[in-house]
């Protein structure tokens, strides 16, 4: 029996403050960006065996776990 050790990560872009140059004392309207882009890792390693498992999707399901623990199986 193999013991395995896993961890999730989400990674992604998120939004900063905006800054631009304008007169003293005025506040300017400026366009930012709005929308976030999220990427999932999920990862898994053996230490006695040295081998390590990964997958990296764009959303998180049941499915998308099952298919990480066929690959860890194999």
């Amino acid at each position: 029996m193999d013991v395995w050790f896993q961890d999730e990560a989400r990674f992604g872009q998120q939004n900063t403050t905006t800054r631009l140059w304008a007169p003293h004392g005025t506040r300017p309207r400026a366009v930012r960006q709005q929308q976030f882009d999220y990427a999932y890792l999920f990862g898994s390693v053996c230490p006695s065996r040295g081998i390590g498992e990964a997958i990296v999707v764009p959303w998180v399901n049941k499915e998308i776990m099952i298919e990480h623990l066929r690959q860890i199986s194999s």
